[in-house]
Parts: structure tokens; C-alpha cells; sequence
């Protein structure tokens, strides 16, 4: 036998899968210097400043700020029709179709923002980006294109100070909540608002490279690179990322919730808390005891948040929230910021409560505090409560009405008690949702859509013929049965599923 043929035939097989994994780079703006991180697979292999010397191709990036140009001057929407005579629009709409500039930008439609199409001038564009003092690769027309290699340093510098930030941020969340990146959303929550890239390896054709850069929720700026497209980057290192990645608790959604607390409970007197004086009507600062009516009491903490009125000689404690805060109060209140999974699951079952049952006076939403829609904490969210809402920031679950209860689990509402189990048993928030709303799609607070298309036929058929099958497999270990059968939707990338829209599958 010869040995060494096949210790070297052995060598051959194993050098691949022994050779240094290439590491994925991520750097984050922080207060003092920007931060570079290598990462693998497993964790964080290196931890160092950020070398100005450090660049990157722009890739699709130059599309983020054609949007921030068309947003931050209020240019008219100019959808771009897909006739079907390139390859690329594979990338926007299918032909005879239009795409519009939100979804041109989280799909990166490139011939959606050709500047040429949408008119934009050399001197425009240059003056426009010069007045706010932007890198010089920015100001120029002629080097906004994917090949254009730029400091990553200056990249972080544009991103900070990009006009329509706020827009943008709010959109991108839907490339996270793409469904086709799997387990993306399901790692990384709402933390990251991110415009994807891909181009080539030191313009090696053969190479791909990818990535991302954006923003955290808190407004860092932030950029990503690896080998690969932009779409496995993100997969691949979804579980590492969200090791990483800091949880910004500090976070604002610009959404006013006006909340009256203890709406169901009769005031008799709201005193400080170490007086037994009545306190005027205004605006509350410090501690406070308030009696009821049936001679019960209660304690809170007020930073000029909540406002006593006093209204037909009834009293009356108005909250003024912010309705990141709102959610993390009504945590703290109906549930705990324990375990994380459940807690997360939680949040957004209380933001997609409160769009579904609140109404809206001038900018704010209004909703009672009671247990007839939900209960609120009277006093500042903990800081557990404010990092699981910060977690799932903007996330809803679209579609049917959803609700929940401490203990009761029924289809269309979720058990706290049933998701702190699900959670000990290692599912994730997005499977805990899943399985309270089987009707119900993840998305974002400004634009709720349910990517399921039920057919309630086909459940009915199914769950009556394949009752058998179906508690064979829940026999087996990491198989769930599904509780909803959707219609293919259509997808860009794989057109065939037009023609399959009617077919029933599992989601």
C-alpha cells in the first residue's frame, strides 16, 4: 500500500477546509475613533483603530445618496418602467411593471437613480453636496459609480452628516426583513438600517466582495465588508453580528403617544411623595403617591412626562410618551424584559397592538391605559425594557389582529407564560411570533404588510389529509408543524414563482 500517496491525497482533501477562514471587517463610528473589528464565524478575532488608509469600492452605495439628493430637495416621485430589455432589471420590477424610490432602494435598482434619467446636473449636484463640506468623490457626478474606490473613513464621514437620514434608515429596515435573508431579521432585529453592496475583488472578475454600511438605530454609522455577495455576507454572519453589535437604549421614533394612565380607576388625590398636600394641576417633576377612589394607592416617578388635569372637578394624569417608550412601559407592566426572546416577541406584539387600537389626535396616537387595550407602567421603562424595545425598534407583525394574554394561548394571541417556555427551549422571537399569529408576517411601523397570501381553502384541505403526516413529523426532534398555508408570492430573483402564485405551501 503506499502510504505516502495517501497521506498526501489525505493532505490535499483537508488543506481547504484547514486554511484561515478570510475574516469579515466591520467598523463602527465611535465617540472617540473609529473601530475596526475582524470577525469569523465564531467571534471576534480582532479589535483595532481604524487605519485611514483603509478603502472600499462604493458598489451600490452611490444609489443611498442619489435617494438622500431626491429626498432632501423634495424631487417628484419619477417611477422607472421596466420594459424587460436588460438583465438588470432583475434587480427592479418585472416588465410592463414600475418601481417607485423606496423600493428602488432597498432592492438596488440601479437604472431606478441613473442620474442621466432623473436629470440631475454636474453643477447641481456638485454645489448641493459642497455646501455640506462632503468628501470630494461625493461632490462629482463622474465618481459616483461602483468601481470608485473611496476611504472607508470618509465613507463614515458622509454617512454621519447624510441628509434624509432619518428617511433612509426607515426604509432600509426592509432589507433586513427580507425574507430571502434568512435568519437575518431573526438575529439582528431592527439594529441595523443598512444599504447592501457587492463588487469585485480587487477587481478580479472571478471574486466577488460585499457587504453593507448604514446605520445603527442610535445613528451610527457603520460599514461592512466580506467575501461574497452582500446577501451572504449578511447570512453568514448574522449570529457573530448580533454578538457585536451594541443595543442602542437611548433611541427615539418620533412617534407621540398620549396615554391617560389608569383610565378605568377614579382619582381621588395625587399628593408628593413625602407630603400629604394635594398637589395643583400641571405638569409633574419627582415622586408621587396617587390615591384612588377605592382607597388603594400607588407610587411614581413623573420627569415632566405626565401632566395632572383636572377636568369637570374630575382628575385625570396624562402621559406625553414617545412610543418607543410607550412599548417598554407596557412591558415592564404586563410582562418582564425576561427571558430576552420572549420579551422581544413581546414588544412587538404591543407595537402592532397599539397601530391596530389607537386612535389619532393631531400628530399623536392616543390609546387608555387599561386592561381593556393595555396596561402602562406610570414610571420610566427600566433599563431591560428599554433594551428589548431598542432590539426590535419599528418591527410589527402584519396582518390579523393580534392580542395577548398572560397565560391564555389561542391561535391570534400570544401567552407570555407559553413564550417564556418557547424561549427555555431555544426558539427565537420571530419563531414565538410565528406561532402566536400564524397569519402574520414580520414588518416595519411605516409600511405593515403581511407577506402571507392565505389560502384558507387549501388549510382546511390539508389539515384534513395530512392529519397523519402531520403528527408523524411534530414526532421528530427540530420539526414544527406549520399553522399556515400561504400562496407563492412574487419574486424578482426567481421568476417562476409567478406562474406558481396559486400553489399552496407550508411558510
Amino acid at each position: 500500500m503506499n502510504w505516502r500517496r495517501i497521506v498526501w491525497l489525505l493532505a490535499l482533501v483537508t488543506l481547504p477546509t484547514l486554511a484561515e477562514e478570510t475574516p469579515l471587517q466591520l467598523v463602527l463610528r465611535g465617540a472617540q475613533h473609529d473601530q475596526l473589528y475582524q470577525l469569523s464565524s465564531s467571534g471576534v478575532t480582532k479589535v483595532s483603530a481604524l487605519p485611514d488608509s483603509l478603502t472600499t469600492p462604493l458598489g451600490s452605495l452611490w444609489k443611498l445618496y442619489v435617494y438622500a439628493w431626491l429626498e432632501d430637495t423634495h424631487q417628484p416621485e419619477q417611477p422607472y418602467q421596466c420594459r424587460g430589455n436588460s438583465p438588470e432589471e432583475v434587480y427592479c420590477c418585472q416588465a410592463g411593471e414600475s418601481i417607485t424610490r423606496d423600493t428602488a432602494l432597498v432592492r438596488s435598482c440601479g437604472f431606478y437613480f441613473a442620474p442621466q434619467r432623473l436629470h440631475i446636473g454636474a453643477d447641481v449636484w456638485g454645489q448641493y453636496w459642497q455646501q455640506r463640506q462632503a468628501p470630494a468623490w461625493l461632490a462629482s457626478l463622474t465618481t459616483l459609480k461602483p468601481e470608485t474606490s473611496v476611504t472607508v473613513k470618509s465613507l463614515l464621514d458622509s454617512l454621519a452628516t447624510l441628509p434624509a437620514q432619518n428617511k433612509a434608515q426607515e426604509v432600509l429596515l426592509d432589507v433586513v426583513l427580507d425574507e430571502a435573508k434568512i435568519g437575518v431579521a431573526s438575529m439582528l432585529g431592527s439594529r441595523v438600517r443598512v444599504k447592501t453592496w457587492s463588487w469585485f475583488a480587487d477587481d478580479k472578475q472571478e471574486i466577488r466582495q460585499g457587504g453593507f454600511a448604514g446605520w445603527l438605530t442610535d445613528g451610527t454609522p457603520l460599514w461592512v465588508t466580506g467575501s461574497g455577495t452582500s446577501k451572504t455576507v449578511l447570512t453568514r454572519y448574522a449570529t457573530v453580528l448580533n454578538r457585536v453589535l451594541p443595543v442602542p437604549t437611548q433611541v427615539a421614533s418620533g412617534q407621540c403617544v398620549e396615554v391617560e394612565l389608569f383610565a378605568r380607576y377614579p382619582l381621588k388625590k395625587i399628593t408628593a411623595e413625602k407630603s400629604t398636600t394635594a398637589v395643583k394641576p400641571g405638569v409633574l417633576n419627582g415622586r408621587y403617591r396617587v390615591t384612588f377612589t377605592n382607597g388603594n394607592h400607588i407610587t411614581f416617578v413623573s420627569h415632566g412626562e405626565t401632566t395632572l388635569l383636572s377636568e369637570k372637578g374630575k382628575l385625570k394624569l396624562q402621559s406625553h410618551l414617545d412610543r418607543e417608550e410607550y412599548v417598554a412601559r407596557v412591558l415592564d407592566r404586563e410582562a418582564k424584559s425576561t427571558p430576552p426572546e420572549a420579551a422581544k416577541a413581546m414588544t412587538v406584539a404591543i407595537r402592532t397592538f397599539l397601530q391596530q387600537n389607537a386612535n389619532r389626535e393631531g400628530d399623536c396616537l392616543t390609546i387608555p391605559d387599561s386592561s381593556a387595550t393595555q396596561r402602562v407602567s406610570a414610571s420610566p421603562a427600566t433599563t431591560g425594557a428599554r433594551t428589548m424595545t431598542a432590539w426590535t425598534q419599528d418591527l410589527i407583525y402584519a396582518g390579523d389582529p393580534v392580542h395577548y394574554h398572560g397565560s391564555r394561548a389561542t391561535e391570534g394571541t400570544l401567552s407570555w407564560r407559553q413564550a417564556t417556555a418557547q424561549a427555555g427551549q431555544g426558539e427565537r422571537y420571530d419563531q414565538i411570533l410565528a406561532f402566536a399569529y400564524p397569519d402574520n408576517s414580520l414588518s416595519r411601523w411605516g409600511a405593515p404588510r403581511s407577506t402571507c397570501q392565505l389560502l384558507p381553502k387549501a388549510k382546511a384541505w390539508l389539515a384534513k389529509k395530512n392529519a397523519a403526516v402531520a403528527a408523524y413529523i411534530t414526532r421528530r426532534d427540530g420539526v414544527q408543524r406549520t399553522r399556515r398555508v400561504c400562496g407563492l408570492s412574487f419574486s424578482l430573483r426567481f421568476p417562476l414563482y409567478r406562474s406558481a402564485a396559486e400553489t399552496a405551501v407550508y411558510s
